[in-house]
């Protein structure tokens, strides 16, 4: 079964986007998304809404996008 996007041939992602605004960079959960536009994700939480936090207000030199790992 395909979601809608994928039924309509629109690109998007299945994955979250994870925010860090402190860091500069976003990162998202599918680890086969190299794309870190907001446009193509559905779901986008800030890093300080994980329940773990996030550390990147401390990491210096963080890219601008990553891919999570």
């Amino acid at each position: 079964m395909e979601c809608a996007s994928c039924d309509a041939g629109i690109d998007h992602c299945h994955g979250t986007l994870v925010v860090h605004p402190e860091g500069g960079f976003a990162e998202c959960t599918d680890l086969s998304c190299g794309d870190g536009d907001r446009v193509r994700h559905g779901l986008i939480v800030d890093c300080q809404a994980l329940g773990s936090g996030c550390g990147c207000a401390t990491a210096p030199g963080k890219p601008l996008l990553r891919q999570a790992s």
